[in-house]
């Protein structure tokens, strides 16, 4: 059966959607005329017709829709109505063949539903594991967003994406597992912005500072010609390099140290003490100390263009420590040296740049291993990216294993219940309409449109309808025609009112047949709307009743009739139709009521949990059922209730019920009907006797006759009824 009607965009309801939710197998609607009846209807009737709107059928089965509206009275009532097939009584074998057939379908069709609704079962069970495997994988993706961003393009924004490459990957990728520190650092490189090729390194060549460091003459004592006379006292005093020192100021024969005068022979034996092979070894010092303090400037530029490049390869801090390092080395040896020069007869030994120098040269050589590393990758950077791709996808899987064993067993499971359940289903469903054909075949063989013509005529003949009749027509008598009794076309000359009930028993009987020869016993769906217009009051209780037959039928859990859905303008129909003497204030287990209203330019759909239309009617009856009623207005409650239902709605000559009753009573009755006839129509003030217990007594039991003598004792009943 439908579970959901949604409307839209159509007609008169133009604003937000409007929902018919939790129906049920008995649904009524009310709604004043223009409200938006019909346009449910003709939804249920051809939803394909009606792109903006919806319906949902319990287990996705679709049932065969019956619509009575004024489409359907358009429709039908022709000159040649198409014959209703029903079941004749002709071979009581073959019906009870078919009706085993119909139960055998019937089986079958639930035996399908309840394997479709296991089967739904597992898929929402394999779509709740589908979202859960989403939502865990997603966390990994949140997690190694920032550093592997590029390694998810085209499944950032999507959980569904994510997990389906997660899938992909756990069936198809074969790289070995990488750290993820050397991850980290391949995606520093390959996924930041688009890197040039960085340059080579070079250490500062010290090998000439070191060659400086062991020249010999550092540890030579230079001292002046010893086999000169004054030699061995210079040597025994060991003050050459004093002597040397004062030659600069030994002017005019005198000693600058004594300030003795000397004679010439001493000045010679002073110079040539100090000869030319001593001033050879004193220029070797000097241009030491000049290539030393010049490699040393070099060396330490050198460093410091190192550090000041700012290379993301080389160790800047260590770089800057070993600089300081030999920065200070150097200015000590600046310091020896000088020494040596001030002091040739001293020996000296320089600090080692070496060991500094060499780790310089290695961090250089470290730092040139990943500027190669680097420029090679950025040479293959297509190539490098694809295959960081792979290897993060890899440690992805490693890092969700679990997950993915889990999820990989689960949905195994559910995939082999469903396939499992579809097989069955598919086996089942062609078990089902091998005995569907069966049945149609053996209706085919008894179906006729005979007995619609004679149950119709029955109930034409019975309420008074005896100018006209149903006949068969056209070739093998599958049609239908309205004659008179003379047989002649009385099509074009039934009133609407008779019209109307016509088409309706043509529907009431369409409900149990079919329009063919086969399907007379299909499942289906029935639509009342406004099927009393045009009807006076006996008609539209005749249909009330039929209509409340089909309601019955539609709560058997074994008829082919599913549900039903009455819409109707007409207070007094609802009234009748939805009566229950069962109810007794909320509705009932299959049953539910509706207002559809058109409020502020279109249609609203209102549930209620009661029958929402309460009548002043149905007020006036309630009074009458009160033991503690009031005698001061209960003559005026009786005429009201007269009025309303034999005057105005049944529109019933007063005095036909008057002639039915004799003496007293006909007394009685005539004084209600006076009052009605005097034209008074307000509540309970305006025409009243006063009176006591016997005579309010008298006047209820008169009451009551006037329904039984005018044959509407069964309204009386249902009226009277306590709620």
């Amino acid at each position: 059966m439908l579970e959901q009607i949604d409307i839209h965009g159509v007609a008169t309801y133009v604003g937000p959607q409007q929902t018919l939710v939790g129906l049920r197998p008995v649904n009524f609607i009310y709604g004043a005329n223009g409200s938006g009846k019909t346009t449910i209807s003709r939804v249920i009737a051809s939803p394909a017709n009606y792109q903006s709107c919806s319906v949902r059928w319990a287990q996705n089965l679709a049932l065969e829709c019956l619509v009575y509206n004024r489409d359907f009275v358009a429709d039908n009532f022709t000159s040649r109505m198409r014959g209703i097939f029903t079941l004749g009584q002709q071979d009581a074998a073959i019906i009870a063949r078919i009706e085993n057939a119909r139960h055998e379908a019937a089986t079958l069709q639930d035996d399908i539903n309840r394997r479709r609704a296991v089967l739904e079962t597992k898929n929402t069970e394999l779509d709740e594991l589908n979202n859960s495997f989403r939502e865990e994988g997603w966390k990994t993706k949140l997690k190694h967003e920032n550093v592997f961003k590029e390694a998810f393009q085209g499944v950032l924004n999507s959980k569904e994406k994510f997990a389906e490459r997660l899938i992909k990957e756990d069936s198809e990728n074969q790289a070995e597992l990488k750290d993820l520190a050397e991850l980290s650092e391949r995606a520093t490189t390959l996924f930041g912005p688009t890197k040039a090729h960085a340059t080579l390194l070079q250490a500062p060549d010290g090998s000439r500072l070191v060659e400086i460091e062991a020249a010999p003459i550092l540890a030579k004592r230079i001292v002046g010609k010893e086999d000169v006379d004054i030699g061995p006292l210079i040597k025994k005093l060991r003050n050459s390099d004093w002597v040397k020192a004062g030659l600069q100021y030994f002017h005019d024969d005198r000693c600058p140290f004594c300030q003795q005068d000397t004679d010439h022979a001493f000045r010679e034996k002073i110079d040539e003490y100090f000869d030319e092979q001593y001033q050879a070894e004193i220029d070797v010092i000097s241009g030491l100390i000049e290539r030393y303090t010049a490699l040393s400037d070099a060396a330490l530029t050198h460093v410091e263009a190192l550090i000041s490049s700012g290379s993301d390869h080389l160790d800047i801090p260590l770089i800057s420590r070993l600089h300081d390092t030999l920065q200070s080395s150097l200015s000590h040896n600046a310091q020896h040296l000088e020494r040596k020069r001030k002091e040739p007869s001293a020996a000296v030994t320089l600090e080692p740049v070496a060991t500094i120098l060499k780790e310089i040269e290695d961090a250089v050589d470290a730092a040139n291993i990943d500027v190669r590393r680097h420029n090679d990758l950025v040479d293959n950077l297509a190539t490098e990216r694809a295959a960081l791709v792979m290897d993060v996808w890899r440690y992805i899987l490693e890092e969700n294993c679990l997950l993915l064993a889990t999820y990989r067993g689960q949905r195994q499971n559910l995939v082999s219940a469903q396939q499992g359940l579809s097989q069955s289903i598919e086996a089942k469903t062609a078990e089902q309409r091998t005995k569907v054909t069966e049945l149609r075949e053996l209706e085919k063989s008894v179906t006729s449109v005979q007995p619609t013509v004679t149950a119709i005529n029955q109930l034409l003949t019975s309420f008074g309808f005896r100018n006209f009749r149903l006949a068969t027509a056209g070739e093998n008598e599958v049609f239908y025609k309205i004659i008179r009794s003379d047989g002649s076309d009385a099509g074009e000359t039934l009133s609407e009112g008779e019209k109307t009930f016509v088409t309706f028993l043509y529907f009431y009987h369409r409900i149990s047949g079919s329009m063919s020869e086969s399907g007379t016993r299909s499942n289906r769906i029935i639509v009342f709307d406004d099927p009393v217009s045009s009807l006076d009051s006996d008609i539209l209780f005749v249909v009330s009743n039929l209509i409340r037959r089909v309601i019955v039928r539609a709560c058997d859990p074994t008829s082919t009739i599913k549900q039903v859905f009455v819409l109707t303008h007409n207070i007094y129909f609802h009234k009748e139709v939805t009566f229950d003497p069962q109810r007794t204030g909320e509705r009932r287990a299959f049953e539910t009521f509706w207002v559809v209203r058109k409020g502020t330019g279109h249609s609203e759909l209102v549930s209620h949990a009661t029958n929402p239309v309460k009548t002043t009617y149905e007020l006036l009856w309630q009074e009458v059922r009160d033991e503690n009623r009031s005698n001061l207005t209960i003559q005026n409650t009786l005429r009201r209730i007269l009025e309303n239902y034999f005057h105005i709605l049944g529109n019933v000559d007063k005095d036909d019920i008057v002639q039915l009753f004799e003496g007293e009573d006909q007394q009685v009755c005539n004084s209600l009907f006076s009052w009605i006839n005097d034209g008074s129509h307000s509540a309970h003030d305006d025409l009243y006797l006063v009176c006591d217990d016997q005579t309010a007594s008298r006047y209820l039991r008169v009451f009551k006759e006037v329904f039984e003598k005018a044959n509407h004792g069964g309204h009386y009943e249902m009226m009277i009824r306590p709620r």
